[in-house]
């Protein structure tokens, strides 16, 4: 019964995040690149003076800055995956998905604008001044009540990908890497991120909001930094780095099988689905962190939400992988020794030591930083669904089963876990696509009024 389980759930999660998902997620993005002019371009700039306060007023409705609630929105998207994600992805499908990561990261630049404009636009504040947001709340106040079964669903799976997918697989993963790097019971590791994680939550998205605004950068830099100080010593390699990575997109070569030639669409699978689960572009969790910004301008928190996929993949994730082919190891049989690994070796080549340390360390911080943000969203999806009084409960459950997680994970768990997160891009497209006209007509407008020097 136990073997039929995981083979159902496996076979589930396979289908779920098949090729028409990433097809879908990719399709969608080259759409709205389309359909509203490349604003992930145009308007980078504007996004960037935008997160430096330019535009902030204190007065306009919401509970954070702009700075803070893309911090909360990347502290969930910035994590494991940045790390272990991208070794697999290369180990893999070789150099060549590096390039697919980036190009399917810049796509996804839009899906997040046209979700967190949304997200403004349909937010609701209660009399508190607290702010209630998401694809739950846009789907149904933008499309009506026929589609509040697609929002019922939609926060559901919220709530079991946030036990599932976080909760516990964070934790364990965490534990894991402590455990065989330095020793540290993975019981004490689950238990200081219980602690860590609850003393954050109890203070709901304000404290949540200026933790994330704290480590998120602190975390970015020391790992940017780390990664460029790899490159610049092993500087001699970049050439023949960028030239497997851009060879590599159109021949199809894979590290698995010492250089054996496979299809072009393996290769740009494997980018595309890093990005995809990387950040979260389609999935729309990161329109409730945004929902929650200070602005009376949807299209601004919009533009503000496009810079997570940027700093996220063709950032983050793109440094996993320079070091990483850099160092030549990609070519070497990793795939079946976890991602984790292959990065700590590839910053160990260069300066030896350093990737033993300097990886258990970031993997902690990003393990955190996500743990801290799914919680609010799981929070936000169970007031949608249930009394406030069932938060409690839910918040409880939420850290219990971080240190659940560092001892134990149950397969068929964390499968169905993925398969529901899967399962959220469904409802959240639907509702994209069809408020994108409306969508459109914002930024013109919004656009307009931005040049013609309306706003302070």
């Amino acid at each position: 019964m136990e073997e039929q389980i995981n083979q159902f759930m496996g076979t589930l999660v396979g289908y779920v995040w098949g090729t028409h998902t990433f097809i879908l997620l990719v399709g969608c993005g080259l759409f709205f690149t389309l359909y509203l002019g490349a604003v992930q371009f145009r308007a980078f700039w504007h996004g960037i003076q935008v997160v430096m306060g330019k535009f902030d007023k204190h007065s306009d409705p919401g509970e954070i800055t702009h700075f803070k609630a893309l911090c909360s929105a990347l502290s969930a998207t910035v994590g494991l995956g940045n790390i272990a994600g991208v070794a697999v992805a290369i180990s893999l499908g070789g150099p060549g998905a590096t390039f697919w990561m980036i190009v399917t990261g810049l796509v996804g630049m839009v899906t997040k604008f046209v979700e967190c404009t949304l997200a403004i636009k349909y937010r609701k504040v209660d009399d508190a001044g607290v702010v209630h947001g998401g694809p739950m709340y846009y789907i149904t106040l933008g499309l009506g009540d026929w589609a509040k079964f697609l929002s019922v669903i939609y926060a559901v799976c919220v709530i079991f990908g946030s036990f599932g997918a976080v909760s516990l697989f964070q934790s364990n993963q965490v534990a894991s890497i402590m455990h065989s790097s330095f020793g540290i019971s993975q019981l004490l590791t689950g238990a200081v991120l219980c602690f860590l994680t609850a003393i954050v939550i109890i203070g709901g998205i304000k404290r949540i909001a200026t933790v994330a605004s704290k480590i998120v950068p602190a975390m970015a830099i020391l790992y940017v930094g780390g990664a460029l100080l790899v490159l610049a010593l092993n500087f001699e390699q970049i050439p023949l780095m960028i030239s497997l990575i851009l060879d590599g997109a159109c021949s199809g070569t894979a590290a698995t099988g010492a250089f054996a030639g496979v299809v072009v669409r393996d290769v740009l699978m494997r980018g595309v689905q890093r990005a995809c689960f990387s950040n979260e572009a389609g999935l729309g969790t990161a329109a409730i962190a945004h929902s929650a910004a200070k602005t009376k301008e949807a299209v601004r928190e919009g533009v503000v939400a496009m810079l997570g996929p940027f700093i996220d993949t063709v950032v983050i994730c793109s440094m996993t992988a320079f070091v990483i082919i850099s160092s030549g190891l990609w070519s070497e049989d990793y795939a079946n020794l976890g991602g984790v690994n292959l990065t700590a070796d590839a910053f160990n080549k260069v300066i030896p030591g350093f990737g033993a340390y300097f990886i258990p360390v970031a993997v902690f911080l990003f393990a955190y930083s996500t743990l801290i943000s799914w919680y609010y969203y799981g929070e936000r999806a169970m007031e949608y669904l249930f009394p406030s009084t069932f938060v409690m409960g839910y918040k409880f459950l939420y850290v219990i089963l971080i240190v659940v997680g560092s001892v134990w994970t149950l397969k068929p768990i964390l499968d169905f876990s993925d398969a529901v997160i899967g399962i959220m891009i469904i409802p959240n497209i639907i509702a994209l696509l069809l408020m994108s006209p409306r969508v459109k007509a914002w930024t013109t407008d919004y656009f307009s009024r931005l040049k013609a020097g309306k706003f302070d």
